[in-house]
């Protein structure tokens, strides 16, 4: 086995960088979102070294309680420094991800702090003891955030608690805005003077009586986040939430008081249920980014196998294994660290680093990396790299890095509401001033007024214009074998303008497959008898090739060589004693009997039945496409001829992938990534836009954007067809939406909108929003070009 190019770090390069978190800008404005607007203020204003002085002191004198003894989780890093991974809970957004890493920077004791939004895992490194982990962990609590000890396990435990919860409360939500809709249309249909005002002021408490407890409940997700925010002396977004629910809720409950004809708790409790979609959404895609992760790190083990210098062995934990320690590796085991095999010969699955389905020998000497696969005979392996030092923990650190910058690419929706929600509370709060300074009311009625403008600007067609569109989307491809599993993939892959395919399993089956024709029947027969006795893929393809081949007995496997039986030999050339010819692209077995020819038989990697014609119909729809392969060149070189790609490279390890991508992105490319091995996780996360087929690794399908199903490559060009389509009718509802509030917001300043005009308003541009979305349903089949 040749060695494999260790891995070089990937960076993601920004296209233009927010004033506070340095994420990329979609739009306009200096910021990212609107956290890192507020934390800017805040910071800005009383500077970075002073809120930090003002957070040690308070630490000092009041310090947060910790829930666990961090310093027995703290590894030592050398003689002097030590490292501790923490799961921060309560970091959701890039603000609060700045805000965190920034600090602890003023800290000099603390060499390292890295934040990954979509796991909530803080890297942390400091010179001196262990025992101040528990300090550090301190200033993290002060900052109003929830640290705790990074296990895996505990994470998945938590991360689906956490998702129940947000369930619940979506499900309370949307129970208790369907019945106070329902008492609100009964109040509403009154308004003629058919309804008394007993019966009125009835109907409202009943509201109250349903819509509050169910606010206090379905709301704890936002309240409780605002409040660690505010006692930190820092703001977030849910600090706004939790202020405008909690005003309509304190004006409502007043007008029902005192017995007035309005009140808003329909408003309240629904722009809470619209909020925790949001939420929830949210939630889900980044529990995505953390189960690609936590898939990865469940590939190095819990333990391991060491050889003790007196030859005795002893099992250990992964975590506890040092540089030079020799490991005993069973047939069928998992390596646990980087290192160099030093007796032994073997094959491996090194599927991890090159993505190639079929196995390499192994031998003294060759490099070894952890993740990987003994298939073969036990080994002994030299330990140079372990832990955090491994490739597969490099693999693991760029998908948290790719998944962190992924998180600066935000729907439509999101970008609009950043102008959107301060113009509104603005407006109002100028209602407000003007009813009360210039138009002679008092504060209650103006304050009724000011609320009217908020409520009549809730977004509800704002917050359908994007889901109600992936909705149609998803079932139309669905019903095409394709699953989305991101959000924000509509928007990203129509947005793509190059392609990056890897080539096998994604171009190719990923199955070898014997070639040529004209092999003596019953010399075929016998080969595949022999091969019958292997899990070798290339023998499985032998044996596969002819169907009525029943195992040999006495067949010996020579781990990394071949097969005998008797004086037959099935295997490489070195063990059949025969010169390979130049390598063609393809893989190779010879067999060779007493008395007879030795034959060769030729193994390749078929392409998938439509890879020419996907390809085609890519470029036709104006991408630019390229192949990046960790396999060899010949065999790269074959299938790139054979597709039509001039562009393409081969043994590339998935780091490299990883970097081609970051600097594709530094000229201004947005690529859309098509890849299946658990080499190309790094790269499906770093794209702009990522699809796998459903025959990908766990590991994979979890980094990628959407998952198509079959062997055809026909939901490829599918996704992209209905992503561009999805995108057009987007951008027309976000239109239809604004145009209804700048219509309807002037009448509200006014006073001239009753609570009745507001609720058909609202209606009429939701059921706009949704029929405009329904243009993209299914219909008959198109052609193939659309």
């Amino acid at each position: 086995m040749s060695d494999i190019a260790l891995p070089i770090s990937a960076k993601l390069i920004a296209v233009r960088a927010c004033a506070h978190c340095g994420e990329t800008v979609r739009g306009a404005g200096d910021f990212c979102c609107a956290g890192c607007a507020s934390a800017h203020a805040i910071i800005g204003a009383a500077g970075l070294a002073a809120f930090y002085r003002r957070l040690e002191d308070r630490r000092a004198h009041r310090p947060e309680p910790l829930d666990a003894d961090f310093a027995s989780y703290a590894r030592a890093v050398g003689d002097t420094e030590c490292e501790l991974d923490l799961l921060v809970d309560g970091l959701d957004c890039a603000a609060c991800v700045w805000l965190l890493e920034s600090l602890l920077a003023r800290n000099p004791a603390i060499r390292r702090a890295r934040a990954h939004l979509s796991t909530r895992r803080l890297a942390l490194r400091w010179v001196g003891p262990a025992s101040d982990a528990d300090v550090h962990a301190g200033l993290v609590a002060a900052l109003g955030f929830r640290p705790a000890p990074y296990q895996a396990a505990a994470t998945i435990g938590a991360d689906d608690r956490e998702a129940r919860d947000l369930l619940r409360c979506l499900g309370v939500a949307g129970f208790a805005a369907a019945n106070v809709m329902l008492l609100s249309v009964a109040i509403w249909s009154g308004h003629d003077g058919s309804m008394g005002d007993a019966t009125r002021t009835l109907l409202h408490w009943l509201s109250a009586a349903i819509a509050l407890p169910a606010i206090a409940y379905a709301g704890r997700p936002f309240f409780r986040s605002a409040v660690h925010a505010l006692k930190a002396g820092r703001t977030n977004m849910d600090v706004p939430i939790s202020i405008g629910v909690t005003l309509a809720s304190v004006v409502s409950l007043h007008e029902a008081w005192v017995g007035e004809q309005h009140a808003y708790f329909d408003s309240a409790i629904t722009l809470l249920f619209f909020l925790l979609i949001g939420r929830y959404l949210d939630r889900r895609a980044r529990g995505r980014a953390r189960q690609a992760v936590q898939a990865l790190l469940a590939l190095s083990g819990r333990s391991a196998t060491v050889i003790a210098a007196d030859g005795r062995a002893a099992s250990r934990r992964v975590e506890q294994l040092l540089s030079g320690d020799v490991l005993m590796v069973a047939a069928g085991e998992r390596l646990a660290a980087d290192g160099i095999v030093t007796d032994g010969r073997s094959l491996l699955d090194t599927a991890l680093v090159s993505g190639e389905s079929v196995p390499r020998p192994v031998e003294p000497g060759a490099r070894v990396f952890a993740g990987m696969v003994n298939l073969g005979a036990p080994l002994r392996v030299r330990v140079t790299a372990a832990g955090e030092r491994t490739l597969l923990s490099e693999i693991v650190r760029l998908v948290e890095a790719a998944e962190r910058g992924r998180s600066r690419f935000v729907a439509i929706a999101d970008r609009l509401a950043r102008a959107y929600a301060p113009v509104v509370h603005l407006t109002a709060l100028l209602t407000f001033l003007g009813w009360t300074l210039l138009g002679g009311l008092a504060w209650d009625r103006a304050l009724l007024v000011a609320t009217a403008v908020l409520i009549i600007t809730c977004p509800c067609a704002l917050a359908l214009a994007v889901p109600v569109v992936q909705v149609v989307a998803s079932t139309r491809l669905l019903g095409n074998g394709v699953l989305l599993l991101s959000p924000t993939a509509l928007e990203r892959v129509a947005g793509a303008d190059h392609v990056v395919l890897d080539k096998t399993g994604t171009l190719t089956l990923g199955r070898p497959e014997l070639v040529g024709a004209g092999h003596d029947p019953e010399m075929l027969r016998q080969a595949a008898a022999i091969a019958a006795n292997s899990r070798h893929p290339l023998a499985q393809a032998l044996f596969r090739a002819t169907a009525d081949a029943a195992p040999a007995a006495g067949v010996v496997e020579h781990p990394g060589l071949g097969l005998q039986c008797g004086e037959s030999r099935l295997g490489s050339a070195r063990f059949c004693g025969m010169e390979s010819p130049p390598d063609d692209g393809q893989s190779e077995l010879w067999f060779v009997r007493p008395g007879a020819t030795p034959v060769r038989f030729a193994f390749a990697d078929r392409l998938r039945p439509d890879a020419i014609d996907t390809v085609a119909r890519l470029a036709k729809r104006g991408f630019t496409l390229e192949l990046l392969s960790g396999d060899r060149p010949a065999a790269v070189a074959r299938v790139a001829r054979e597709v039509g790609l001039a562009a393409w490279r081969a043994e590339v390890s998935p780091a490299a992938k990883a970097a081609r991508l970051a600097s594709l992105a530094a000229d201004g490319r947005r690529v859309l990534m098509i890849g299946d091995g658990l080499n190309d996780a790094p790269a499906l996360a770093a794209a702009h836009a990522s699809i796998s087929p459903s025959t990908a690794a766990e590991a994979t399908q979890n980094a990628a954007d959407a998952v198509f199903q079959g062997d055809s490559l026909r939901g490829v060009v599918e996704i992209v067809d209905v992503a561009r389509r999805a995108d057009c009718l987007v951008r027309q509802n976000l239109a239809l939406a604004l145009l209804y509030n700048l219509s309807a917001v002037p009448l509200a300043i006014l006073g001239e909108v009753t609570p009745l005009v507001a609720a058909v308003a609202m209606s009429s541009s939701s059921l706009l929003v949704i029929g405009n979305a329904l243009r993209l349903a299914p219909r008959s089949r198109r052609t193939a070009d659309g």
